[in-house]
């Protein structure tokens, strides 16, 4: 079926060991155990490789993922509860996740990805990269982590008053091997060597906290789970599922735009989609960590000469022999040493051109991104992208009108004369104060309104009013109510008012509402300026002001 290829043999054996300690920091991070973060990469590796629509992209848990569901976690198992007990809703909410995920896919909203603004991403992306930082500092000097990042800033003191300091050397040994090893060599993954020297040095430690026991041999199957669920859990479910979907299917598909942009390859959005689903579908069933593509790791495979679909199945096999015979080394490695990796992993994740644009770029930009890093922070991932999107849309909406707005303002006759004619305007001097002409520039939007309706209180001395409309693609109702509104004041002070270049979409809206032909006949609208003007022409030089055009014309 598959087609090996030696760069894809590579490229899947180093991605996996790459993927290796990330997994087991993930799980440990989710509150569920270093275990569950492999059967979740495992299973997720697999199947959004075998059926997914980025050949090159490897998939398992990633920072955003992972702190949605130690959010999850945390919140399941406040009070005392344990896995066990909550083990039905856990896995309902993976599996419907996954779900959700293949459901978007046959929609085809994988190709929406591109609607979302950058300024969304980029405070989304930055806030999870500050997040899973806060998370850290606790573990990085040998102390369990509050479950959330308002949490962690009310029990920072106890950072300074209660720190191991052995933990806190191991994450500064983790951090500066990362940083560090690749300038000696970039052929060994340099996260692979900070886990195993980190763990070997810290033999030489006391008590140090360390992952433990990782269980070994082939996940439980917890199916059977999803019978006990309680009706009152079903909302909570259908939320977190929800959000872990929407989160997996944005962090997916952004990391199948870096793989487009390194391979020069296109990748199939909707495909990818229902691959991330099965896997998290999948894997959910185990109670695997639900995941979605992961950057680095695609780019670890891409680099090392993988570009096929068998480069993620491999990675994926490597994590299973771990799982099936080498977990016992593994629970051996200090949690400051996952601290330490996870850190890198969150500064990676900062948008630092993002941040440092922040004066650059237009102040609406810079405000919807601040505000959605700190929405992401410490509020909700998923309110943090919604609250963006809405954001993003108003002020985005109120360019617009204020744009064409513009273009619509006039306050008195004179400033209307003085507009820039357009290349094709040839007015005659003795028709200038008989004849006034208004360009109109773009969507007629909402606030396109108040001012335009103000033209028809400043109109005296014209016979008619040509309003040029080959540059208005789109108008929705209020900008129709104002236009409608504005011919009718004309009317009323006997401003003849003709129309040119009326487009479909603004011709059928007009038409719906009966402005044409009640108001405008459609003896008074013309394809061009040109032939409009012809015909202003002929009606002066018959000193017809209200002469036929294939009709009479409307008073």
């Amino acid at each position: 079926m598959f087609k090996i290829k030696t760069g894809d043999l590579f490229g899947g054996l180093t991605a996996g060991i790459v993927a290796l300690p990330l997994a087991l920091a993930f799980g440990v991070q989710s509150g569920l155990g270093a275990a569950y973060g492999l059967y979740g990469a495992i299973f997720l590796g697999f199947f959004a490789a075998l059926l997914g629509g980025t050949p090159s992209q490897i998939s398992g848990p990633t920072g955003p993922m992972t702190v949605v569901t130690a959010a999850l976690i945390a919140q399941l198992l406040a009070g005392g509860a344990t896995f066990e007990e909550k083990a039905g809703v856990i896995v309902l909410t993976f599996v419907l996740a996954g779900v959700i995920q293949v459901a978007m896919g046959l929609m085809k909203l994988g190709s929406l990805i591109r609607f979302i603004p950058y300024p969304v991403v980029s405070g989304f992306m930055s806030g999870i990269g500050v997040i899973i930082i806060l998370l850290q500092l606790f573990p990085a000097v040998g102390l369990p982590s509050p479950s959330s990042t308002v949490n962690v800033i009310k029990e920072f003191g106890n950072l300074f008053t209660s720190a191991n300091l052995a933990a806190l050397g191991l994450t500064a040994f983790t951090i500066a091997v990362i940083y560090l090893f690749p300038k000696i060599t970039k052929k060994v993954p340099a996260t692979l060597v900070a886990l195993l020297a980190g763990t070997l040095l810290s033999l030489a430690f006391g008590e140090i906290p360390r992952i433990g026991d990782i269980p070994t041999g082939f996940p439980t199957f917890f199916g059977a789970s999803l019978l006990a669920i309680d009706a009152k859990d079903i909302i909570f479910v259908l939320e977190m599922a929800v959000t872990l979907a929407a989160l997996g299917s944005i962090d997916s598909l952004l990391t199948s735009v870096v793989a487009d942009n390194v391979t020069k390859t296109q990748h199939n959005s909707n495909k990818e989609l229902i691959g991330q689903g099965i896997g998290n579908a999948i894997g959910g069933l185990f109670a695997g960590l639900p995941g979605a593509g992961a950057t680095m790791r695609t780019l670890v495979n891409i680099r090392a000469g993988g570009s096929g679909r068998l480069s993620g199945i491999i990675h994926s096999l490597v994590l299973l022999v771990v799982l099936l015979g080498a977990g016992r080394y593994a629970s051996v490695i200090p949690n400051a040493v996952l601290a330490g990796i996870l850190i890198t992993v969150g500064i990676g994740i900062l948008d630092y051109k993002g941040i440092s644009h922040l004066r650059k770029v237009p102040l609406s930009d810079a405000v919807i991104m601040v505000a959605v890093l700190g929405l992401t922070v410490f509020v909700d991932l998923l309110v943090a992208v919604g609250i963006g999107m809405l954001l993003a849309v108003v002020l985005f909406m109120k360019k617009m009108s204020e744009l064409t707005e513009a273009s619509a303002r006039i306050e008195s006759v004179e400033q209307l004369q003085r507009e820039a004619p357009w290349a094709d305007e040839n007015l005659p001097t003795d028709l200038a104060d008989k004849v006034l002409v208004k360009h109109l520039d773009g969507p007629l939007f909402f606030g396109f309104s108040t001012r335009f309706q103000a033209l028809a209180n400043n109109m005296p001395n014209a016979s008619f009013f040509i309003i040029r409309m080959e540059k208005v693609p789109y108008i929705d109702q209020s900008g129709l109510y104002a236009l409608e509104e504005t011919i009718l004041g004309m009317e009323r002070r006997n401003i003849h008012v003709l129309l040119t270049g009326l487009q479909n979409q603004p011709k059928e809206q007009l038409k719906r509402i009966n402005v044409i032909p009640d108001l405008i006949p459609e003896a008074n609208i013309f394809a061009s300026f040109p032939e409009c003007l012809a015909w202003v022409k002929d009606q002066f030089q018959n000193n017809h002001a209200l002469a036929e055009k294939g009709g009479k014309i409307k008073n």
